[in-house]
């Protein structure tokens, strides 16, 4: 099982890279950040705005977050404008990382109850197993990301965890 301080370490990670993301996305004119590159989710910007509505999605299962409108199939137009995309990704990071900061491993040991929409049935699992989707589902999209801003040749600099975050400052050595 996870602990408290894995979940507080996956959300600042998840912050840092979003961070490096967006800033390396950034530096592409609009047409560029919507071009359909072959990506699951086509361009980046629609991949971007689906790792958004994903982030809320699990967070209003974990959290009591609003549930994000529409289904996956509309997980991709959330935010037309990037500026606007940008400033709700950073909300929901820091929100995210407020979030974990309160985990217990009491509150990890329990199940989440939810209807899928993507399964279209009721569902219960470990929370832990949960959260580990909600932070893969993150890592695996921003791969994506990140795969669409090299061939655009922009670099978002490193992206190993071991290295870009200060795990002293976040208590963890």
């Amino acid at each position: 099982m996870i602990s408290p301080d894995w979940c507080r370490m996956m959300a600042a990670y998840n912050s840092e890279m979003n961070r490096r993301i967006y800033a390396a996305a950034g530096e592409l004119p609009d047409a560029a950040r919507k071009q359909d590159r072959g990506a699951f989710f086509g361009s980046l910007h629609a991949t971007l705005n689906h790792l958004l509505w994903g982030d809320r999605m699990w967070m209003s299962r974990l959290a009591g977050w609003e549930k994000p409108a529409g289904g996956i199939s509309g997980s991709t137009a959330l935010y037309d404008d990037f500026a606007e995309l940008r400033a709700a990704r950073m909300q929901a990071d820091a929100a995210i990382e407020a979030w974990a900061s309160g985990v217990t491993a009491e509150w990890l040991a329990g199940d989440l109850s939810w209807y899928s929409g993507a399964t279209q049935r009721d569902l219960v699992m470990p929370r832990w197993i949960t959260v580990v989707h909600f932070c893969n589902h993150q890592t695996h999209h921003r791969g994506q990301a990140h795969c669409m801003l090299t061939q655009h040749g922009v670099k978002t600099g490193d992206t190993d965890l071991l290295f870009i975050l200060d795990l002293e400052a976040l208590g963890l050595r």
